[in-house]
């Protein structure tokens, strides 16, 4: 039996299946839409499960882009956009791609 914390997780799951119903998206906005969906949790282990995905490629980065605006703490903001990886196998769950559908209207 191997050791540790297992490789699957159903919170990267159901970033993998919002990602699958968008383009690209950056890590508030996951946060933001899966709590929308699901049960909620932190925006820390969103962006944990951000960073375990990339390992597991899962999930990739699409672009890093500056956005300037008049923010709290300075001038510009740094988004990293993700998307799905090589190894991610979306299920396309109904309600993501209902929830989705509702946002965009």
């Amino acid at each position: 039996m191997k050791r540790g914390r297992p490789i699957k997780s159903a919170i990267r799951q159901n970033i993998v299946e919002i990602l699958h119903y968008l383009p690209k998206a950056y890590g508030y906005q996951l946060s933001k839409i899966y709590n929308e969906i699901f049960p909620t949790v932190t925006q820390r282990s969103i962006y944990y499960h951000l960073r375990k995905g990339l390992q597991t490629q899962e999930i990739e980065v699409k672009t890093v882009e500056q956005e300037k605006g008049d923010f709290s703490w300075g001038p510009t903001v740094e988004k990293t956009y993700y998307t799905l990886g090589t190894k991610a196998k979306p299920v396309g769950l109904a309600r993501v791609k209902e929830h989705l559908a509702k946002i965009k209207k």
